[in-house]
C-alpha cells in the first residue's frame, strides 16, 4: 500500500474528503470514495473511483466540471473557477501546458470553440488534455460541438473520469 493511501485511509472523513476532492471536483464523489475506505491498493482506489463516478447524477458531474478552468485560458488565481482548490489549479496548469505551445491562430480558434461550446451546452468544454497538442484538442472540441446534449454529457463525463484517474495517480505518487 502506498504511504499516501495508508495515511488517507485513517483520516477523519471530512479531512479525507477534502484531501481527495481536487482529484475530481465533485463533493458527492469525494464523500462516497471516503465511505468506501479502506482502499488497500491503487487498483482498488481507481476501480472504486470509476464505479462511484459512473453512479453519480448529472448535478454531481456538473459540479466536477465547474472545478476546471477553460481549456487554453491562462490559469491564475483570478481566472480559476471558485470551486477549484489550489491543488486542482496546479494540476490543470500541468495538464494544459501543451496548449501554450500552439500558435496564435490555434489559441484563438480554441477560445472561439470554448465560447460556442458554452453557448450550446451551458457548461465549459471538458477534455482530458494530458499529452494532447493544441491542434488535437481543437479538433476534439469542434467534433464534439456536433453532439446532441445526451451524447455530449456522456463524452464529457468520460473525459472527467480520465482526468480523475490521472489526478488520483498524481496524488498517490506526489
Amino acid at each position: 500500500m502506498s504511504d499516501v493511501l495508508s495515511r488517507w485511509n485513517f483520516l477523519p472523513a471530512s479531512a479525507a474528503a477534502n484531501e481527495i476532492l481536487p482529484c475530481c471536483g465533485s463533493r458527492a464523489w469525494a464523500e462516497k470514495i471516503v465511505a468506501s475506505r479502506p482502499l488497500p491498493t491503487e487498483a482498488t482506489l481507481l476501480a472504486a473511483s470509476d464505479e462511484i463516478w459512473r453512479s453519480l447524477p448529472e448535478s454531481d458531474r456538473l459540479e466536477a466540471f465547474r472545478s476546471h478552468p477553460r481549456i487554453g485560458e491562462s490559469i491564475g488565481e483570478a481566472s480559476a473557477p471558485k470551486e477549484a482548490s489550489a491543488r486542482s489549479v496546479a494540476w490543470s496548469r500541468q495538464e494544459q501546458r501543451g496548449v501554450d505551445h500552439g500558435g496564435e491562430a490555434v489559441r484563438l480558434a480554441l477560445a472561439e470553440a470554448n465560447r460556442e461550446y458554452e453557448r450550446r451546452f451551458h457548461r465549459i468544454f471538458i477534455v482530458c488534455a494530458t499529452g494532447k497538442p493544441p491542434e488535437e484538442i481543437l479538433k476534439i472540441a469542434q467534433r464534439r460541438l456536433s453532439n446532441d446534449e445526451r451524447t455530449e454529457l456522456q463524452e464529457a463525463a468520460e473525459q472527467q473520469r480520465q482526468i480523475t484517474q490521472i489526478r488520483l495517480r498524481k496524488w498517490l505518487h506526489g
